[in-house]
């Protein structure tokens, strides 16, 4: 399709605003998602091209299986007759998000990259390098729908809600959305399997990625140590008794339960430990065998850093309170609570139930509905019981 038969974007007769003919520029990584949303696109019409990005070269021949995403991703195309780039982005990631993310890690917080990574890569460097290709979109494999107002698109859960990814691209500028496709956002997981079959896509039995944002499937511990000092420290139980050592605090999480290597302790059950204090400047874990621990449990956390998709007009009209359903991971089911807008970008929630295992450095995602609104940086936790974790 030449540039002079892409149509424009045009309304249908609801308020979601959809695509003519375009040339749509996907981005494949290798996995089942991907290759699905440039056959529906494919499909559909319009002319599509792949985009392999390439964002973590440091140990390629490790943990990370960019050979082996690429060469899934090249076998789809060619499947699909469509061309193929791969295109580096490793200095963009490496600058903006893998230096937050060791960054987070050091201060004792827990860094979500992905979040980092959809805000810093997929809808800036990719959205640009897909423009200068000539496309007039672009498509991922997300679980997400994406509805367009007056005054710009609108991010929806996806129809299936146990793979809704808006949680995952809360981060990212509502200007960002423009000229974005999220064809799975209608489907199930189990759709998309049975297209790709039923189209006989090379890797329509392909396992499902579930590592870090480009770095892959690692154990966390090994994979931070090659960055960050080890600085061993003592595991105590809440009255203080050590039970062994750690390599670092910041090699774990709250709520953590294995590879605490604690076990046979005199006086206690056959039961797992669980992370419920990272004291970082005593260098101590705390553990407990309570799962719900009132060190673990929280009702209130405060927020930097509070960024709007759509920015509720409410907030606008001088109302600093407002009722949110939240998630602080993904997931999780949606939680009510009270947004207490604060200047600076702080804020806080309060929640009708008690969260189990906020950690600094995580997010919340803001929802109304079937409508995300953005999110927040977890700041500082207030536990049940104990000190403020932060």
């Amino acid at each position: 399709m030449t540039p002079s038969r892409v149509a424009a974007w045009r309304w249908s007769g609801s308020t979601t605003c959809r695509p003519s003919l375009m040339h749509v520029v996907v981005g494949l990584s290798g996995g089942v998602d991907s290759a699905v949303t440039a056959l529906l696109l494919r499909e559909a019409g319009h002319e599509v091209s792949g985009v392999f990005m390439v964002n973590w070269t440091a140990d390629e021949s490790g943990y990370c299986n960019a050979a082996e995403d690429f060469a899934s991703a090249r076998a789809v195309a060619e499947e699909l007759d469509i061309p193929l780039q791969r295109v580096d982005f490793s200095r963009t990631y490496h600058e903006q998000v893998f230096q937050e993310f060791l960054a987070q890690y050091a201060r004792g917080r827990t860094p979500n990259p992905d979040i980092l990574c959809n805000r810093a890569i997929k809808f800036a460097p990719f959205l640009a390098h897909a423009r200068r290709l000539g496309a007039d979109a672009v498509a991922t494999g997300h679980y997400a729908r994406l509805q367009q107002d007056a005054g710009g698109p609108r991010l929806l859960r996806a129809i299936d809600d146990n793979k809704d990814q808006s949680y995952f691209l809360a981060g990212v500028a509502r200007s960002a959305f423009d000229g974005v496709q999220f064809p799975l956002g209608e489907l199930s997981k189990t759709d998309v399997r049975a297209k790709a079959r039923a189209a006989g896509l090379p890797n329509h039995q392909r396992k499902d990625s579930t590592g870090i944002c480009f770095i892959g499937e690692r154990h966390m511990r090994d994979f931070l140590a090659q960055w960050l000092p080890a600085q061993p420290g003592p595991i105590v139980d809440s009255r203080g008794r050590e039970l062994g050592r750690h390599q670092g605090v910041a090699f774990y999480t709250q709520g953590q339960r294995r590879g605490l290597a604690v076990g046979g302790v005199a006086g206690a059950a056959e039961a797992p430990w669980y992370v419920i204090e990272r004291d970082v400047t005593g260098n101590r874990l705390v553990v407990d065998q309570d799962p719900e621990h009132p060190r673990l449990m929280a009702r209130t956390i405060e927020l930097i850093d509070t960024h709007w998709i759509r920015r509720p007009p409410e907030i606008d009209g001088g109302d600093r309170s407002l009722a949110l359903e939240v998630r602080i991971r993904h997931r999780q089911s949606l939680q009510a609570a009270a947004l207490e807008v604060g200047a600076d970008g702080r804020s806080s929630l309060h929640f009708e139930q008690p969260q189990r295992a906020a950690a600094p450095g995580q997010y919340a995602v803001f929802y109304q509905g079937e409508e995300c609104l953005g999110c927040a940086e977890i700041d500082r936790v207030h536990a049940l019981e104990g000190t403020v974790a932060s």
